[in-house]
């Protein structure tokens, strides 16, 4: 009787690429790199309590895919952390016009005397990555989120503080989707603005 041996599957082919990327640990590594850098904490560590506006938006880059699911992740991650953070004694969270230009929107919100802050932040990258290496077992992914702040004190024309955060987490085995981006963002949020002292 004759042995024979037939090609795989490509369930097969696809729960051994599981299997190998299960065996190859799937534990992520978090990331956050600031420019300029370092950065003080932009939430508050003193007894003073400040009341501010947070306006945020986003500028995607042109080939940027999905875009309403990434802007309502956005927008839930931004709303859950300055609701659920000790970041401000009160925060008011509106979304930015498309005009006029940020900068005008956020100096004329710092002019109002009932606010201590305005702190606006522009959500340039959020999403998921995924690479693969040099053979098909190899998956390396995870998320990404670039965000650019800017903050005003009250009366400020100008911003006092503006930095960019780029933070990822993720590693050999990890794939990640949109389901996880409101946590994502929720966590670059409080790396960014309240950094562990170095």
């Amino acid at each position: 009787m004759r042995h024979m041996q037939g090609r795989p599957t490509k369930r097969t082919c696809s729960l051994g690429l599981m299997a190998v990327s299960l065996l190859a640990g799937c534990a992520a590594t978090t990331s956050l790199t600031l420019t300029p850098s370092p950065q003080a904490a932009l939430c508050q560590r003193s007894p003073e309590r400040f009341n501010a506006v947070v306006l945020w938006g986003t500028k995607w880059r042109v080939d940027q895919k999905d875009v309403t699911d990434r802007e309502t992740a956005a927008n839930n991650g931004i709303a859950r952390f300055f609701q659920q953070s000790a970041c401000f004694a009160s925060v008011e969270i509106r979304r930015l016009l498309s005009s006029p230009e940020p900068h005008e929107q956020a100096a004329a919100m710092a002019n109002n005397s009932t606010t201590d802050v305005v702190l606006v932040v522009v959500v340039r990258e959020l999403g998921p990555i995924l690479k693969l290496g040099s053979s098909a077992a190899l998956i390396e992914g995870g998320t990404e989120v670039v965000l650019d702040f800017a903050a005003y004190q009250a009366r400020a024309a100008t911003p006092t503080r503006a930095f960019s955060a780029h933070w990822q987490s993720g590693g050999p085995g990890v794939v990640k989707g949109v389901a996880s981006l409101p946590a994502d963002i929720e966590s670059a949020l409080s790396a960014s603005l309240q950094p562990e002292p170095k």
